[in-house]
């Protein structure tokens, strides 16, 4: 599998739950988004798959969450990373030139935004090493679709597993739940795209 363009990314592993010390503060907009949204503490936790505890301290900056808990969060509150962050608006240039982003790292994947911040549609390239994130299984509101690029994929959706290799995608539900891990110890490879359909205003409060 080659390396990723632009040398060797940051290094912001940690262990589960740990935080990435180049991650700014986002606790106020995680705080701000949760009540602007009309979601309890308790509520958002419960979307999120965490204990209202836990997302207590990252709103209060005691704990800060890693890259895939900030995609989780993002997508409960219909909104996307860039926001979370505190960007500014959308970029207005449509290209995005190779090696001009740094990938970054957490709980083992590689991820490099190949699309541009703002948008509805989050697009992705993943590199997956054998044995990340353990046995994770997300659920979420929303569509993921995913197209292998090198390696072999475990993509499990429900009680269906099915392993993906270059060439092969697939596009599913993303209420159905599902874990994506590498099929082989080579790792895997892929774009990946997901939406923000999760509104929590078209829902009724928990």
């Amino acid at each position: 599998m080659q390396s990723p363009p632009g040398g060797h990314p940051p290094d912001l592993r940690t262990r589960v739950g740990e935080p990435p010390a180049e991650l700014p503060d986002v606790a106020p907009q995680l705080r701000d988004l949760r009540r602007r949204r009309g979601l309890t503490l308790e509520a958002a936790a419960q979307r999120a798959g965490l204990s209202p505890a836990h997302l207590s301290r990252l709103e209060t900056g005691r704990r800060q969450p890693s890259l895939p808990m900030l995609l989780s969060l993002a997508r409960i509150y219909g909104t996307t990373i860039a926001e979370l962050l505190g960007e500014l608006a959308p970029e207005r240039d449509p290209v995005i030139r190779a090696g001009v982003r740094e990938p970054a790292m957490a709980d083992g994947w590689t991820y490099h935004q190949v699309g541009t911040p703002g948008r509805a549609m989050q697009p992705l390239r993943l590199i997956v090493p054998y044995g990340a994130q353990g046995e994770l299984v997300r659920v979420h509101p929303g569509e993921e679709w995913l197209y292998v690029l090198d390696g072999r994929l475990r993509l499990s959706l429900g009680e269906a597993v099915h392993e993906l290799g270059p060439g092969d995608s697939a596009h599913y539900d993303s209420l159905t739940p599902h874990r994506i891990a590498a099929a082989t110890r080579e790792g895997a490879e892929m774009l990946f795209v997901h939406t923000l359909l999760q509104s929590p205003d078209l829902y009724p409060h928990i």
